[in-house]
């Protein structure tokens, strides 16, 4: 449907106006999803995590910097990094220039007037027009620059209208799209071998929520491969500019709490809120491994606080191991095989493995780390949707991160049903599925993804059905969720699994094995001779992501690029340049 109405435009002259089409109409679907309910609707005392953002603008704009993070933290007590609080600041300080009402210090709790609302969601708009569509927009013209404008077009409005986030962001209320748009802008920046301007885009996305460190294993050990390949001197001083850059940003965020303008024990304020290890392993029922395997093994009964801390950081580690493996010896084999003649290029040759290492990294992160909740799945949805966006629909890529975006909405769904977002749920979903063409009941091949994807799919709208028509007993009021957590974990552990495969797969026909004949050994200044290189290496029997968008990554945004993919949606008809 989507690339339909692209293709129509293209045919009628009005090519330009594809992109604000989609812009303006995905703003409008925001907007939509924005007139339902929303966290904590009429539910007090604590209302939810609308109240909750609108109380962090509320204390911001009244308290001291030094009370930002102690103040009555009993009720919705601040608990993101320091660049949120800022933020959260500015909104306040513009809407109690609107109504001073909506923001007065203690006596606004629990306000939920039609134009405070209004306000609220206009801010979660703003931000995201203002951060995380550019990014997209940068994506799809830096990562997908060797394809035709209507299949980066196309890709834009699949990542446009993801429904997780959607139901997220605008629905439920939260401003996950800015710590996902400021990893984007530094994954887009390291695509253009400006990695030291990537590196304060990924700090800005740590500086907003913590959980950006899910990403943080992929993207240090890309940068650290950046330096292992360019050797030991021009190596050695990208690795000082990025200390430097990433130290110099993180004092900045936290300023306010160092000396001199704070004593040093104030920094441990911000910090012990931002890590509230003494919360349990879990809370709610989200599709992990602690959670699922708690149905069984009940983990609070058999160890302490401190052993499930240290046991889910040490699984979490060997989780995102691969990924960090598979960037540092990609690195290390592509620089010893290059020549040394010559400058090396700006963008490596491993920059195809970040995005299944980003994947890895943060799936780890949800399956095994300490304290998750269900909304941290739009953290690892990011990579995948990526991923999705350069896979043909024919590949096991494409089957797999749909499978995985329609899970990961599934896996929401007792939030989103506690939140009044049923209609939402559906609509989105429909939407997106619709919209790339998606249909699991057309199988052209019956390989195991696609026949995992209709097992799951039926075993989800069962469970809908039953939760439908039967009320859970009163012995198991928590059953529907349960079993919503039995059906989304599997499949998240599946796809934690392929993407290690795929990075694997990838580093492989990158560089080659070690001392093999497959190895790179262009000159790196001939990103054109790299890419025939790599594509004689195996490029051209791995799919997805690695085949269509990362296939000519060394060269991304450079005009020595400027063969087309070969991808196109099965309805897209002849190429249109």
């Amino acid at each position: 449907m989507g690339m339909r109405w692209i293709r129509w435009m293209h045919r009628h002259g009005m090519k330009q106006w594809v992109v604000p089409g989609a812009i303006i109409a995905s703003i409008w679907v925001r907007w939509a999803v924005g007139m339902g309910s929303y966290s904590g609707y009429n539910t007090p005392p604590m209302y939810g995590d609308y109240e909750a953002q609108r109380h962090w603008m509320e204390l911001t704009i009244h308290l001291p910097i030094r009370q930002w993070y102690t103040y009555d933290l009993q009720y919705w007590g601040l608990d993101y990094p320091p660049l949120t609080a800022y933020v959260s600041w500015l909104c306040g300080f513009v809407g109690s220039r609107i109504n001073p009402t909506w923001f007065a210090l203690d006596s606004s709790r629990g306000i939920e007037t039609p134009d405070s609302a209004i306000f609220m969601r206009s801010t979660v708009v703003a931000l995201d027009a203002l951060i995380y569509i550019p990014a997209l927009l940068m994506f799809t013209r830096t990562w997908q620059a060797t394809h035709s404008k209507r299949t980066q077009n196309f890709v834009l409005l699949t990542l446009l209208l993801q429904p997780a986030l959607l139901l997220v962001d605008f629905g439920h209320f939260q401003y996950n799209s800015v710590m996902l748009g400021f990893t984007l802008l530094a994954m887009n920046f390291f695509a253009k071998g400006q990695d030291v301007l990537g590196a304060i885009f990924f700090v800005l996305s740590l500086g907003f929520k913590q959980m950006a460190l899910y990403y943080a294993p992929a993207i240090g050990s890309y940068l650290v491969g950046k330096c292992i390949y360019l050797g030991f001197l021009s190596g050695g001083r990208l690795f000082i500019r990025l200390g430097l850059v990433t130290s110099l940003t993180f004092i900045l965020l936290f300023l306010p709490f160092l000396p001199p303008f704070a004593p040093f024990p104030a920094i441990f304020d911000p910090i012990t809120r931002i890590f509230p290890f003494n919360r349990g392993l879990f809370e709610d029922k989200v599709a992990n491994f602690w959670c699922a395997s708690n149905v069984a093994f009940k983990w609070k009964h058999w160890a302490s606080p401190d052993i499930l801390v240290k046991l889910s950081a040490g699984l979490t580690a060997i989780g995102f191991l691969p990924s960090v493996v598979g960037l540092i010896q990609g690195s290390w084999k592509t620089r010893l095989a290059a020549t040394h003649k010559d400058a090396a290029p700006p963008v490596t040759p491993t920059l195809p493995l970040l995005p299944f290492a980003l994947l890895t990294s943060s799936m780890s992160f949800f399956l095994f780390s300490f304290q998750v909740h269900e909304k941290t799945i739009l953290v690892p949805l990011l990579p995948i949707t990526l991923i999705l966006s350069g896979s043909s629909p024919e590949s096991s890529a494409f089957a797999w991160c749909v499978l995985a975006n329609n899970v990961g909405v599934f896996s929401m769904w007792p939030l989103l049903k506690r939140d009044g977002l049923a209609v939402p749920y559906i609509a989105t979903l429909a939407l997106w599925n619709r919209l790339i063409g998606y249909n699991p009941r057309r199988l052209q091949k019956k390989s195991f993804v696609q026949l995992f994807s209709i097992a799951v799919y039926v075993a989800c709208m069962t469970l809908h059905i039953l939760e439908l028509l039967i009320a859970p007993p009163s012995r198991y009021p928590d059953i529907f969720p349960v079993l919503n957590v039995l059906i989304s974990t599997p499949v998240f552990v599946l796809v934690w699994l392929w993407s290690i495969k795929c990075g694997v797969e990838t580093g492989w026909a990158l560089g080659g094995l070690p001392g093999s004949s497959h190895a790179v050994k262009a000159n790196p200044s001939d990103s054109t001779t790299m890419n025939h290189e790599w594509k004689g290496s195996g490029g051209d029997q791995v799919d997805g992501l690695r085949r269509d968008m990362s296939v000519r990554a060394v060269s991304l945004g450079f005009s020595q690029a400027r063969r087309r993919g070969s991808y196109r949606p099965a309805s897209a008809g002849p190429e249109v340049r």
